[in-house]
């Protein structure tokens, strides 16, 4: 369930499309997200558009309603690996998006 999901966040992050970017995150993280900072990251950030679609699948974290599911995340361009970080929930009896990060 979580495998694509991830990948529609990895091709919607190279190509820069914000509003397919957000259209799976919960309400509360949609309105939270800030279009002109999200947008200028897409335009200045070398690993946010160069994102491999080779990730591999490291885990899950169950806390309450909320799993956490981890991937080893590369880029195209730079070397090395990035721990990717996928929150997934319910709201209104649908999968949401509640957070997605890379460190």
């Amino acid at each position: 369930m979580a495998d694509p999901l991830w990948r529609d966040l990895l091709r919607y992050s190279n190509e820069g499309k914000y509003g397919e970017f957000v259209s799976k995150f919960a309400r509360s993280l949609a309105l939270a997200m800030n279009q002109i900072v999200v947008n200028h990251q897409f335009a200045n950030s070398e690993l946010a558009r160069n994102l491999s679609e080779d990730a591999d699948y490291l885990g899950i974290i169950r806390r309450g309603e909320h799993v956490t599911v981890l991937y080893r995340q590369r880029s195209t361009r730079k070397p090395g690996e990035w721990l990717g970080r996928l929150v997934l929930g319910y709201e209104d009896g649908a999968v949401r998006i509640f957070a997605a990060s890379i460190f």
